[in-house]
């Protein structure tokens, strides 16, 4: 992942991952956090959860500097939520400016969360760079059209508040205020309650990462 971010144009950055959630592991991860990303199961029953949830919010505060995408194509949502952490901070993780990923956010201005979603699908660039880095990774590449078994969501502060990003959810979930500083501690939070909810008594099956520019180039 982190490889990928470097491929994007991202000069700062680097993945680390979270191991527990109370207030003493967390301290000890390197700051600054500028994002949180979970991996889980994808079930029928958090499918439910979402077209539930998704329901009852009827009205909601989204930042309008706040990047967000659809996700229109299977087995993208580690792209994605790699893509929304990274454009909620740009300044953070010091993006070249002539780099792929800005060019990407260049030409989604002004799109809907859908046209920036089929923009990726487009974007043969990109696609290739992902492939590149997760060939120099530990896990083999899913293809495509493979049955989707798990998922990426990115948590990332924008403005004072805190914002779940998943592209198979209807829109952003505003999960209240948070700061930089207590974005991990904010983020673990839904994080445990999502995993807690999910009816899936296997924990080491849901996999918590953080995206700290205590590192660089």
């Amino acid at each position: 992942m982190t490889e990928f971010c470097r491929e994007l144009g991202a000069k700062k950055g680097q993945w680390v991952d979270v191991y527990a959630f109370d207030d003493e592991s967390l301290s000890f991860l390197p700051k600054p956090i500028e994002a949180v990303i979970l991996l889980f199961p994808i079930t029928e029953q958090y499918d439910e959860y979402c077209k539930e949830s998704d329901a009852k919010i009827t009205e909601q505060v989204v930042d309008p500097d706040l990047f967000y995408m659809k996700q229109t194509i299977g087995n993208a949502c580690g792209t994605i939520g790699i893509i929304h952490s990274l454009a909620n901070n740009v300044a953070q993780v010091q993006l070249v400016e002539d780099s792929l990923l800005k060019k990407f956010l260049d030409g989604s201005k002004g799109k809907s969360a859908e046209e920036i979603g089929r923009a990726l699908e487009e974007s043969t660039d990109i696609a290739e760079k992902h492939e590149h880095s997760a060939s120099e990774g530990q896990t083999a590449e899913m293809s495509p059209d493979e049955k989707l078994v798990t998922h990426f969501v990115a948590f990332v502060h924008k403005n004072g508040h805190l914002y779940e990003l998943d592209g198979r959810r209807k829109f952003p979930i505003n999960h209240g205020p948070t700061t930089a500083d207590t974005l991990i501690n904010d983020a673990a939070v839904v994080c445990k309650s999502r995993i807690a909810s999910s009816g899936d008594n296997m924990e080491y099956r849901f996999t918590v990462l953080a995206l700290t520019t205590s590192y660089s180039v």
